[in-house]
C-alpha cells in the first residue's frame, strides 16, 4: 500500500471530497447489513407461522426504503471518489507537460519520445485507477468486510463466525504473493508498451526514408516482434491476474461448507434458528465481494505503483536551465561579448568549443563559417542557453546571460534552427506561432520579408493551408521560409539564422538577405551558413575550426589575407560559374 502514502500530497489537498465519499461509503456498507437480517426474520417468522400480510408489507417497504436510500448514496460516492481521482490524473499530466517544457536537450536525447509519451497516457491512467477504484476497494472491502463480521459474531453466533474465517490468513497470505509478482510483471509490461509506443511514433514520423529505402518489410517485422512482446508481457500479467478470482472463490467456498456443516449442527442443537442461518450464509454472500475485492485491490494498486515509480522518476529528473534568484525582467539589449575559454557537452570528454572571444555591436551582422563538427551550432545554443556549464561569460547588454529571465532572454531572440519544425496547422498558424493574437496583415508582412508570401498563394488553400505534422506537405526551401516569417514575426532583438538558407537557391537567398538588411536596421543578425555568400555582407565573419576561431574580420579583410575563408569563397564562386553554364 505504498503507493497512498505516496498519494497522501493529493489526498491531503482532496480531503473534503474523499472523507465525505468515505463516509457515504460506510454508510451504504452499514445499510448492506439490512436486508439480511430482514430475510432471517422473514424466515422465522414463516417457520413460527406468525407472518402476516402486514408485517410482509412492512419489512418490503424497508427493503424498498434501503434500496432507494443505497442507490442514491452510490451516486454520490462516484462523484466524490472518481471525480477526484480524475483530477489526480489532469495534475500529474499537467505537471508532466509543465516539466517536459523546462528540460534541456540532453534530456530528450536520452529519453524516447514514445516513452514520453506512455507515461503521460497508460501509466496516468494506471495511476487514476489507484486513486479511484483503489481507494473504493480498498475503504469498501474492510468496511463492508468488517461490518459483515461484526453483524455476524456479535447478532447471530461468534463461534460459528470464527469457523468460517479460519481459511482467510491463506488468502492474505497467497493473494500478498501474487501482489509481489504482479508488480514486477507490470513494470516491465509497460517498458514493453513504451518501446513498442517509440517504435510507432519512429516509423510513422519516418515513413519516407523507410519507404525510399524500400525497408517496408522490415520495419513491419521489427514492429510485430515488439507488439509480440508487449502480448507476451502482458499475457505473464493476465495470467497473474487470474490467480486472484479462482484462490479467492476457493476460500469463501471453504467458508460456505464450513457454514453450512457446523451451522446445521448448531441448528440442530438450538443453538440457532433456521432463520439466522439463513442470514448468517446471506452475510457470508456478502464477504464475497470484500474478498474479490481485496484480491483486486492488489492487481490495481500494485499496477499504480510500478506506473507512480516511473512518472515520480521522471519528474525527479533536475531541470538544468533554470533562472537565478532576483533574475532580470527585462528583455536584453545591446552588444553581444563571448568570452569563452572551454565547453564541453555534459558526459563528453572533449571541448566542442575553445578560446572563442569577440564583441557584437547592436545592429551588426555576424557570419559564423566552417567545416561540419566546427562547433558553430553550439555557440549559437548557448546564446539561447540551450547548455551551460561553460568556463567563461557570455555578455549580452553588458551583464551575463544568466541575469535575465530565460523567457526574456528567448524573446529577445529569434532562433531558426537547421531542423525546421512546423506544427500540423495552418500556415498561418505556424507563422504566428509566437504571436496567435496576431493580425492577418502582420503575418503578410513576415511572410514578404522570408519571400515565402507567394508561394503560399499557391498553396490550395493559401495562408489557411494544413501543412500537416512538421510540414510533411512542404518542400525543404518552403520549410525553411515559412520558419524564418515566424521568427521574424517576432521582430526579436537579434535574429539567429542557424544554416537556414541552405535549400533555397541563390537568388532566393540574396532577395531575402536584402530583404532583412532593409528592415532590420538596428537589430542585431547572426548567421551560420555553409555557402559563404549568405554572409559576405556581415560586419564580422569567424571561421571556426575544430571549436576555435582561426579566421575573423569583414569580407573585404577575409579575402586579401587568404586563407580557408578565401580558398572556399573562390570555390564556391567557380561551382556558381559552372552552374550556369561558365556565363
Amino acid at each position: 500500500m505504498k503507493v497512498f502514502i505516496e498519494l497522501g500530497w493529493f489526498f491531503k489537498q482532496e480531503k473534503k471530497a474523499y472523507i465525505s465519499g468515505i463516509l457515504v461509503l460506510l454508510f451504504v456498507a452499514i445499510l448492506q447489513l439490512i436486508p439480511p437480517k430482514v430475510i432471517g426474520f422473514i424466515a422465522d417468522d414463516i417457520h413460527d407461522g406468525t407472518l402476516t400480510t402486514k408485517i410482509l408489507i412492512q419489512w418490503i417497504m424497508v427493503l424498498i426504503a434501503v434500496g432507494l436510500m443505497m442507490y442514491v448514496l452510490r451516486y454520490y460516492w462516484r462523484i466524490m471518489i472518481f471525480g477526484s481521482s480524475v483530477k489526480l490524473s489532469r495534475i500529474l499530466r499537467d505537471r508532466l507537460y509543465h516539466h517536459f517544457t523546462k528540460m534541456s536537450p540532453s534530456f530528450f536525447q536520452k529519453s524516447r519520445i514514445g516513452d514520453l509519451m506512455a507515461h503521460a497516457t497508460n501509466d496516468l491512467s494506471a495511476i487514476q485507477q489507484t486513486a479511484g477504484m483503489g481507494v473504493l476497494t480498498l475503504v469498501d472491502s474492510l468496511s463492508t468486510g468488517g461490518f459483515v463480521m461484526m453483524a455476524m459474531a456479535f447478532t447471530i453466533s461468534w463461534k460459528l463466525t470464527l469457523i468460517c474465517l479460519f481459511p482467510m490468513p491463506i488468502m492474505v497470505v497467497l493473494t500478498s504473493w501474487f501482489g509481489t509478482m504482479l508488480h514486477k510483471s507490470f513494470h516491465k509490461a509497460q517498458e514493453a508498451f513504451s518501446s513498442l509506443n517509440d517504435k510507432t511514433q519512429e516509423s510513422i514520423s519516418g515513413i519516407k526514408v523507410i519507404k525510399t529505402f524500400g525497408q517496408e518489410q522490415e520495419d513491419i517485422e521489427d514492429f510485430r516482434k515488439q507488439s509480440e512482446d508487449v502480448v507476451q508481457k502482458n499475457i505473464v500479467v493476465a495470467k497473474i491476474d487470474s490467480l486472484y478470482d479462482p484462490t479467492i472463490s476457493i476460500i469463501v467456498g471453504i467458508s460456505f461448507f464450513l457454514s453450512i456443516a457446523f451451522g446445521a449442527k448448531y441448528v440442530l442443537n438450538g443453538e440457532l434458528t433456521i432463520g439466522e442461518l439463513i442470514s448468517f450464509t446471506t452475510y457470508l454472500g456478502l464477504l464475497v465481494w470484500p474478498m474479490l475485492a481485496f484480491g483486486w485491490l492488489f492487481n490495481i494498486v500494485e499496477r499504480g505503483r510500478a506506473s507512480y515509480d516511473r512518472v515520480a522518476s521522471l519528474l525527479k529528473e533536475t531541470v538544468e536551465i533554470k533562472d537565478v534568484n532576483d533574475a532580470l525582467t527585462i528583455m536584453p539589449m545591446g552588444d553581444i561579448d563571448y568570452k569563452i575559454n572551454e565547453f564541453t557537452y555534459p558526459g563528453e570528454t572533449n571541448p566542442i568549443l575553445k578560446d572563442i572571444f569577440f564583441t557584437l555591436k547592436k545592429g551588426e551582422t555576424l557570419g559564423i563559417v566552417g567545416k561540419t563538427g566546427a562547433g558553430k551550432t553550439t555557440l549559437l545554443k548557448l546564446l539561447i542557453r540551450e547548455f551551460e556549464g561553460y568556463k567563461g561569460d557570455i555578455l549580452f547588454g553588458g551583464k551575463p546571460l544568466q541575469m535575465y529571465q530565460l523567457e526574456k532572454l528567448r524573446e529577445a531572440i529569434g532562433y531558426v534552427p537547421q531542423e525546421h519544425f512546423l506544427f500540423s496547422a495552418t500556415v498561418a498558424e505556424n507563422i504566428a506561432f509566437s504571436h496567435p493574437e496576431t493580425t492577418r496583415d502582420e503575418i503578410i508582412k513576415a511572410a514578404r520579408l522570408a519571400y515565402i508570401h507567394e508561394d503560399i498563394l499557391g498553396f490550395s488553400n493559401g495562408y489557411q493551408t494544413v501543412v500537416g505534422e512538421r510540414g510533411v506537405s512542404l518542400s525543404g526551401g518552403q520549410k525553411q521560409r515559412i520558419s524564418i516569417a515566424r521568427a521574424l514575426l517576432m521582430n526579436p532583438e537579434v535574429l539567429v539564422l542557424d544554416d537556414s538558407l541552405s535549400a533555397v537557391d541563390a537568388k532566393t537567398e540574396e532577395e531575402i538577405l536584402s530583404s532583412l538588411r532593409g528592415n532590420r536596421e538596428g537589430k542585431t543578425t547572426i548567421i551560420t551558413a555553409h555557402r559563404l555568400s549568405a554572409i559576405q555582407h556581415a560586419n564580422l565573419i569567424l571561421v571556426l575550426d575544430d571549436g576555435k576561431i582561426v579566421e575573423r574580420g569583414s569580407h573585404e579583410e577575409m579575402m586579401k589575407h587568404g586563407g580557408w575563408y578565401k580558398e572556399m569563397y573562390l570555390h564556391q564562386q567557380l561551382e556558381e560559374l559552372v552552374e550556369h553554364g561558365g556565363h
